[in-house]
């Protein structure tokens, strides 16, 4: 079993089950799924969101690694995600709790609590209405210094998001001046790794790509973030990434027609 909980629930839980504890708490219920729940609570007058897992099932793991996918078994993977950025200071999350208890990865019981990042904006909802009411050059400019920073040092840490979309990265409100305060949240599929490989960084770059095919982005907004990302002059990045960008055109219609079927499912 391993079990980590800072203040406030350090001083709260002392003596008591925490696993019982956090099921404990109440709040508003942002998903709600078979083996896995999320809310947030406040205490003290301050925000956390609470991830509670309960285990996936042998079924929900043979049905994920048939189609080759890791299954994400629990908490686990977040926490170890948010110890990698911690370390490299990648800003994200700030972890309040975590537990984890139980040999069968099938029923594993576990928890993360992290404190809420606020106030803030997330760059999904920041930029919906670009597309018609374009910013102004200069704090555009940054934002994309920005997330194309945050995107490289997150990555140069081992780390790749696998929902790497606007909506997952927020930008603090109560911050003045430059640059802008971004922060990368919900990373419970994150991968951690001595490297990222080419593969999964590609893979980010699309999902960030689609996301923000329909914001107003110019081409040299693209390749202002590229050349950004890669931290190298423009030429060079074009000579030896040649093969990404037409990559991420055929990445991202394939990623579309995936959300319009998910869409109509619905």
């Amino acid at each position: 079993m391993t079990l980590l909980l800072f203040p406030p629930f350090a001083q709260r839980w002392a003596n008591q089950d925490a696993f019982a504890e956090v099921e404990r708490l109440e709040g508003k219920i942002y998903r709600a799924m078979p083996g896995r729940r999320t809310l947030r609570t406040e205490i003290d007058g301050r925000g956390y969101f609470v991830k509670i897992h309960h285990g996936v099932g042998w079924k929900e793991i043979g049905k994920n690694l048939l189609v080759g996918k890791m299954p994400v078994l629990g908490a686990a993977q977040e926490w170890r995600a948010l110890q990698r950025l911690a370390a490299a200071r990648v800003p994200s999350m700030r972890v309040a709790a975590f537990g984890e208890r139980g040999g069968n990865p099938a029923r594993r019981q576990s928890f993360l609590i992290t404190e809420e990042i606020a106030p803030a904006i997330d760059l999904e909802t920041l930029t919906q209405d670009w597309q018609t009411t374009p910013p102004a050059c200069a704090p555009k400019y940054a934002l994309i210094r920005a997330l194309a920073e945050l995107l490289r040092n997150m990555h140069g840490a081992g780390v790749n998001h696998r929902d790497c979309y606007l909506c997952h990265f927020l930008l603090r409100t109560d911050v003045a001046g430059a640059p802008p305060a971004l922060a990368v949240i919900d990373l419970h599929r994150a991968q951690t790794r001595a490297a990222v490989p080419r593969r999964w960084r590609d893979k980010d770059l699309a999902a960030l790509y689609v996301s923000a095919l329909h914001i107003g982005l110019t081409r040299r907004d693209k390749l202002r973030f590229l050349r950004l990302y890669f931290a190298r002059p423009l030429r060079q990045v074009l000579r030896e990434e040649a093969a990404l960008l037409p990559w991420l055109e055929k990445k991202s219609i394939r990623l579309l027609a995936r959300f319009e079927t998910h869409k109509d499912r619905l």
